[in-house]
């Protein structure tokens, strides 16, 4: 009763569900036939298209951390909320989401909706996994609470990766866990895909890898013989702090000493600060710029922003043409592939695409639970490759020569392919792959009047 009590005096709760009252209220005199987008300040998705015109539904209210309890190791976090805020909000308490996505504007909502991962996930799984339950504005206009085994209980399991085609999270409730103040990282190079495969399995199987426990573990490819896993390892000590905000380059420390020191919160934006390796066509890698450039925009959402300021007024594509220099193709993607057939992969990527360095993030569900729109079978490990870039397209070859090809071999792999960047599989294929079925049911349920684009029509045909 008590925590009940708690939960009905506490002003930003109370907050929240006026909130919650509000965004219905918009909702509802939303035009009929009329498609429905919210007014996000931030983006991390890699479908660039022309803004959209008229209205709007304004979702500002569901960026913040509604409650931390440090106790029962939850918190109670709007949907809109980035994991920079949210980070902040648990490690005051000395907690840490169990997943926290690489970068800062990543939203719990977007990550859970669209999958997130990171170095964590071959412990904890994805984000959606540590979900308790969740508020979703659905497509039919009804606030819903889903969580499992409830009334809801498909929804709460088909949301991860419908982005947004079934309805919007409002507020989610997460399990939390205890951090150190430091991370202790150990850089392991390999010699060919397969020692490196070898080893994840083992880092799987054994949760260490030379002693040092892989409380978290990612990797970066350099080459076919020149390839690294990071092992990391909380610590209550540090014999020095690295610090990768300034000059010096986090990707660029994997091939130097061995061993390294990082605060908790500078381990889980690590990333960040050169949008992995990103930020080099901006210049700022470049000792002089890099100096010049203030480290508050050392991040990925402002070179996000250039990309889509260069998008809209396409200057990079005209200064090509002018340049004379062929077409070219994005090839922004992450894969999750089995362990097993993840040195096939690279050795494909390689030689068909040839684009360096390549992420690598083992993952394995967390427990048995299945999720229909993103089938992975639970005790497998399997490999994220992130790669993101442009490669040249060869004489009379069209967009998507590239990223078709990946997605065939993903498929005879056994893989599966993200959708927060372009796909183009035809629509018998893309729905079987990501179980049309069950999402037409869900879609029938809870957007019966396709309010929402459906997964196809956003995913792949960009509408």
């Amino acid at each position: 009763m008590t925590e009940v009590t708690d939960r009905a005096q506490d002003p930003a709760l109370s907050a929240h569900r006026a909130a919650v009252a509000r965004l219905e209220g918009a909702y509802a005199l939303m035009p009929p036939g009329r498609g429905v987008r919210l007014a996000k300040r931030t983006s991390n998705l890699f479908r660039f298209r022309d803004a959209a015109a008229g209205p709007a539904l304004d979702v500002s209210a569901f960026g913040h951390v509604l409650r931390v309890d440090p106790r029962s190791r939850t918190a109670i976090v709007g949907g809109m909320t980035t994991y920079e805020d949210l980070a902040d909000a648990t490690l005051a308490h000395g907690l840490m989401p169990l997943v926290v996505p690489q970068l800062k504007t990543i939203t719990l909502g977007g990550a859970v909706s669209g999958l997130g991962i990171e170095s964590s996930s071959l412990r904890n799984g994805m984000p959606h996994e540590s979900v308790i339950e969740m508020e979703i504005l659905t497509g039919s206009g009804r606030v819903v609470t889903a969580a499992s085994g409830n009334e809801h209980d498909a929804l709460y399991r088909g949301f991860p990766n419908s982005y947004g085609t079934l309805g919007y999270a409002l507020s989610l409730t997460i399990e939390l866990e205890p951090v150190a103040p430091f991370v202790h990282l150990r850089h392991f190079r390999f010699g060919t895909p397969e020692e490196c495969m070898d080893a994840i399995a083992q880092i799987g199987r054994e949760g260490s890898y030379q002693g040092h426990r892989a409380d978290f573990v990612d990797g970066t490819v350099f080459g076919l013989d020149e390839m690294y896993l990071t092992v990391g390892m909380f610590s209550d000590v540090a014999p020095w702090r690295s610090d990768y905000t300034r000059e010096r380059i986090y990707y660029q420390s994997i091939r130097g000493p061995r061993e390294d020191f990082l605060t908790i919160r500078d381990y889980l934006w690590r990333w960040d600060t050169d949008w992995f390796w990103c930020s080099r066509p901006f210049g700022v890698q470049r000792p002089l710029i890099r100096r010049a450039w203030p480290r508050r925009y050392r991040r990925s959402d402002v070179y996000r922003k250039l990309v889509a300021f260069d998008r809209r007024h396409h200057l990079s594509g005209t200064l090509n043409a002018r340049r004379g220099a062929p077409a070219s193709e994005d090839v922004i993607q992450d894969v999750e592939i089995p362990v097993e057939r993840g040195a096939e992969f690279l050795r494909f990527f390689a030689g068909r695409v040839g684009m360096s360095p390549v992420w690598m993030c083992p993952l394995r569900l967390r427990g048995e639970q299945t999720w229909p729109l993103y089938p992975m079978r639970p005790g497998q490990v399997y490999v994220n490759f992130g790669f993101w870039g442009t490669v040249a397209l060869p004489p009379g070859a069209s967009d998507g020569y590239y990223n078709r090809q990946i997605e065939d071999k993903v498929t005879e792999l056994g893989g599966h392919k993200g959708l927060y960047s372009t796909s183009f599989y035809p629509a018998e294929e893309f729905w079987d792959r990501y179980n049309g079925t069950e999402y037409e049911e869900l879609k029938g349920h809870y957007d019966p009047n396709n309010r929402l684009a459906n997964l196809y029509d956003k995913c792949v045909r960009g509408l």
